[in-house]
């Protein structure tokens, strides 16, 4: 986002985020009509009544989304893209999970300078126990080089070892993620941010504008969901606009289900 100002961000109320619009933060606020997100649990191949997640796994669009936004291969064109470890080693996709039966969550944020996406890598981190258990990988990529990561990994903190950097954007253009001033400063979902208020507040305290890409237009980048089984793809949803991240709960009953005998 565009912090132009302080080194660090201290949030005392709404009207002090910088990342927020001024129309966002107007008295035009509740009456700017909510658009869902898109979001589709899909894959060609998976029965819900059959599926290991259980017979209460959505297998239907959870908002607005059509299956034919992402396509069947979409984990292949994904497996050749070569991201960063937090470490700075170059790994491709398709090296990060097992591509025959492992699951992955695989949340793409925004880019390492965004309160948003501070506030989305803690909520991952308090919910890794729980992926863990499940037998779930759980992949955190943003948009930035290495030594960006480390700065979210060691500040927030947040585990290295499920932590890349994405400086060139490969993935999230190859995933045709949305771009765009429109996008990050005045979509109307971006508006959900303030129902979590307390959360962002808290993820921010150690918060620093210097893990903000040096190339300022990544900061126009919005990010996505997604949920791997193996090469096939299981949920898919593009974020909106700046904070509309995916419900967590909806990754869960995908991914984290107690299998059927």
């Amino acid at each position: 986002m565009a912090l132009t100002s302080a080194q660090t961000l201290q949030i005392a109320r709404p009207s002090s985020l910088p990342s927020m619009p001024a129309v966002m933060l107007s008295s035009h606020l509740s009456s700017i009509s909510h658009t869902p997100s898109t979001a589709t649990v899909y894959s060609p191949k998976l029965n819900m009544k059959q599926s290991s997640y259980g017979n209460s796994a959505r297998s239907i669009v959870i908002a607005r989304a059509s299956a034919s936004q992402f396509s069947v291969n979409t984990a292949e064109v994904l497996g050749d893209v070569t991201i960063f470890t937090a470490a700075g080693d170059p790994v491709m996709f398709k090296d990060l999970w097992d591509q025959k039966e492992g699951i992955a969550v695989v949340a793409l944020l925004r880019h390492f300078g965004c309160p948003c996406c501070w506030e989305l890598a803690s909520t991952l981190k308090e919910s890794k126990a729980r992926f863990d258990s499940a037998g779930v990988k759980l992949v955190a990529v943003g948009v930035g080089t290495p030594n960006k990561a480390r700065i979210l990994a060691e500040r927030l903190p947040f585990p290295m070892d499920n932590l890349y950097a994405d400086p060139d954007r490969k993935a999230y253009n190859a995933l045709d993620l949305y771009y765009g001033l429109a996008r990050t400063f005045f979509n109307p979902a971006s508006a959900k941010v303030f129902s979590r208020f307390d959360a962002l507040q808290k993820a921010v305290k150690n918060y620093t504008i210097e893990a903000t890409p040096d190339d300022r237009s990544s900061v126009l980048q919005q990010g996505g969901m997604f949920v791997f089984k193996g090469n096939q793809l299981l949920y898919a949803r593009k974020d909106e606009g700046t904070g509309d991240h995916a419900p967590l709960d909806d990754i869960f009953d995908v991914c984290c289900k107690v299998p059927v005998a």
